[in-house]
């Protein structure tokens, strides 16, 4: 993957458990507040005037808590979250990500064989510096090292660590189910010739799908290490002749898309609430629950 896995075990253990607050009784505070009530006669009548009531407010972004690690993440469960996340991928942000891909790959396709020969031509250059691409960003190794922090987090009783594992997992199969029926349908000859299974990148799609759901559960500060890792697997398939620019820019959507749609619950708490601003009222829109 992206990251070896005890350094997103590692990562993950930075971060605070998800609680919820239990508010407690306490009848010395309610004894104290005795105290301070003023001593009034019987034939006194002490019931406060009623006060209309205030109407309903709407939930403080404040107030919107996360829903906590699910407890099961077994291989039901991976299983079953499988099939939920299909039933996510038609989705509006998702038609967004894929066609804004899909734009910006066809926008750089003109410049695909000036990029691969330029690259080429410092192949001997930067052999040393992109040698580890290759595996980084392969399939096998991605796998191994989800199931790791999978397995880590069982192991060692860390429902956290086992969730980002599974979504690790999940977000690349689902990546690999989009992926490779595109490659048969395109048919797309690779810039060295080898077969024509260039389009899109594999490469690049399952590595930045493992850097979208260390951002989606870690937030963007630690998910940076994620995505340089995923653009210099993508970079260096250029350097091995093996993919068109278009194909690594285009890699890259369906991975986002991914590992966006596999972590739908993580950070996609959103408030709508009425304001009032001088001269009318406003529609405010906040996000809150992400991991930044």
């Amino acid at each position: 993957m992206a990251l070896s896995a005890p350094l997103l075990v590692l990562m993950l253990a930075g971060q605070p458990a998800l609680t919820t607050a239990v508010a407690d009784d306490n009848p010395r505070a309610d004894a104290i507040h005795t105290l301070d009530k003023p001593i009034v006669s019987p034939d006194v009548a002490t019931d406060p005037p009623q006060s209309p009531p205030s109407p309903q407010q709407p939930p403080s972004p404040h107030d919107l808590k996360e829903p906590p690690t699910p407890e099961h993440t077994g291989i039901r469960a991976l299983f079953g979250n499988l099939l939920d996340d299909f039933k996510h991928i038609p989705s509006t942000q998702n038609v967004f990500i894929i066609a804004g891909g899909g734009a910006l790959a066809l926008a750089v396709h003109p410049a695909d064989r000036t990029v691969n020969a330029s690259m080429v031509a410092h192949y001997t250059q930067w052999n040393a510096f992109f040698a580890a691409g290759k595996y980084i960003g392969d399939t096998p190794e991605q796998v191994v090292g989800s199931v790791g922090t999978y397995a880590w987090g069982r192991i060692f009783d860390q429902p956290k660590v086992s969730h980002f594992g599974m979504d690790l997992i999940q977000a690349q199969i689902l990546t690999e189910a989009f992926i490779e029926p595109i490659k048969f349908a395109t048919q797309r000859e690779r810039p060295n010739g080898s077969n024509h299974l260039s389009f899109p990148s594999g490469h690049s799609a399952i590595t930045f799908a493992t850097a979208t759901v260390i951002e989606r559960h870690l937030g963007w500060r630690k998910a940076l290490l994620g995505y340089a890792v995923a653009t210099y697997v993508a970079t260096s398939r250029l350097h091995d002749d093996q993919h068109w620019l278009s194909d690594v820019v285009f890699g890259a959507a369906v991975g986002t898309m991914a590992g966006r749609t596999v972590v739908h619950h993580a950070a996609d708490y959103w408030a709508i609430r009425p304001a009032k601003v001088p001269g009318g009222f406003a529609v405010v829109v906040t996000r809150s629950g992400s991991h930044n």
